[in-house]
């Protein structure tokens, strides 16, 4: 659940209720303040929810006969579709406003009012929406930007090779970017077309054109990161760092990785057969080796398709159904790894935050058991392939995890 979409709610639903709750005055001698807490339910119990607000600890809010509980559906911008709920149907999980008399020490709300976002429904636009992205979304690296005509051109990179993407916006074109030292796709921010630069990462979604070279975007999600790729020289579980000699950079970094960073390994076979693609270097060669088959352990199917990989026993072809898969998409379907599954000598791509005035450096994706494309490709160029996957939700799975 983004919160900017909470927040739209919470607006509007305390000027809705101003005339419907009573309200103990703001002022004067004896006055207790009206407050308002945003965050999730933690625990329930008669008369009482317990909830974790999004900043400040935690805070118990009281139920009384005259409270007012709401359920509204994710998105929404008022209450006219908001339906009545009973205090037993709270449950954990469950996003909340709740609008009361705060205690003087503020642990407590005499709640006037609760409005529930039930986590199921939160879950189930969360999904559509990743649905969709992944359906008709694009990313890459920006190389020019064409502020006349609002457009921005995109380098994505793929099985095949490169290809150029020129990503149309408009006037109602939702334009957000990444927080500074942020690895949260949540936390993107509003922000004017001017603050997309050269060399900034970029997801867009929208319509595509037939031949899927320009895209007229319904949003499009910016953001300045640094790619790294090289050998990890040392790792310290206790600090959740890894230390890497980058071979971009040509120096030693220390990174960051919080529960937040997506991890993922390549099958060894997977690997080799990216490097053949990249050791080719035109997309004909890589549709020749595509052509010869690739099939993982265990994964069944006929030689020659890459149906199977990795999606279990379902299939995943290409953006339109033939041709090589959409390396994303592959790698999204991978298990996640931990820092406990990397080793020292190890070869790894991160994508990363810029980095903090302190130098620390906070890791969005780590790809290990890419020696192989490594070895095959120049470190900038085998990197940009992380370029159309770091705009992810905190602890998502691959593009799928977009907003």
């Amino acid at each position: 659940m983004k919160i900017r979409v909470l927040v739209a709610v919470v607006a509007l639903s305390l000027v809705t209720w101003v005339s419907v709750c009573a309200q103990t005055p703001t002022g004067g001698t004896g006055a207790q303040a009206i407050t308002k807490v945003v965050g999730a339910i933690k625990s329930v119990q008669a008369g009482a929810v317990a909830v974790v607000p999004d900043s400040g600890g935690e805070v118990t809010a009281t139920l009384g006969t005259s409270t007012k509980i709401l359920r509204v559906p994710p998105g929404q911008k008022d209450l006219k579709n908001a339906t009545v709920l009973e205090p037993q149907d709270l449950q954990p999980g469950d996003r909340v406003l709740v609008r009361g008399s705060a205690s003087p020490d503020g642990h407590s709300v005499s709640a006037l009012a609760v409005i529930v976002m039930k986590q199921a429904d939160v879950s189930a636009k969360q999904q559509r929406e990743r649905d969709d992205w992944q359906k008709r979304g694009v990313g890459g690296l920006v190389n020019a930007v064409d502020a006349a005509n609002s457009a921005i051109t995109i380098s994505s990179s793929g099985f095949g090779g490169n290809r150029n993407i020129v990503i149309h916006t408009a006037k109602d074109t939702i334009l957000r970017r990444y927080a500074p030292g942020s690895v949260k796709f949540d936390e993107a921010k509003r922000a004017p077309f001017d603050q997309i630069k050269v060399g900034d990462q970029l997801r867009a979604r929208g319509s595509r054109s037939a031949d899927g070279n320009e895209l007229s975007a319904e949003e499009v999600v910016s953001g300045t990161f640094r790619n790294i790729a090289g050998t990890i020289t040392a790792i310290d579980p206790g600090a959740s760092t890894v230390t890497v000699r980058d071979a971009i950079a040509k120096n030693t970094v220390v990174v960051r990785v919080s529960s937040d960073a997506q991890m993922k390994k390549l099958p060894a076979e997977f690997a080799q057969r990216i490097a053949m693609r990249l050791k080719a270097g035109t997309a004909e060669a890589g549709n020749a080796a595509g052509a010869s088959g690739f099939r993982p352990p265990g994964s069944g199917g006929p030689p020659g398709t890459w149906a199977q990989f990795p999606r279990g026993q379902g299939g995943l072809q290409g953006e339109r159904g033939n041709g090589p898969p959409d390396f994303q998409r592959l790698l999204g379907r991978l298990p996640t790894s931990t820092l406990a599954d990397l080793q020292k000598g190890d070869a790894v791509m991160i994508v990363s935050t810029v980095g903090e005035e302190s130098g620390a450096v906070k890791a969005i994706t780590v790809l290990a058991g890419v020696e192989p494309i490594l070895t095959a490709a120049p470190s900038q160029s085998a990197s940009m392939m992380l370029s159309p996957w770091t705009l992810n939700s905190s602890g998502a799975e691959g593009e799928a995890a977009a907003p």
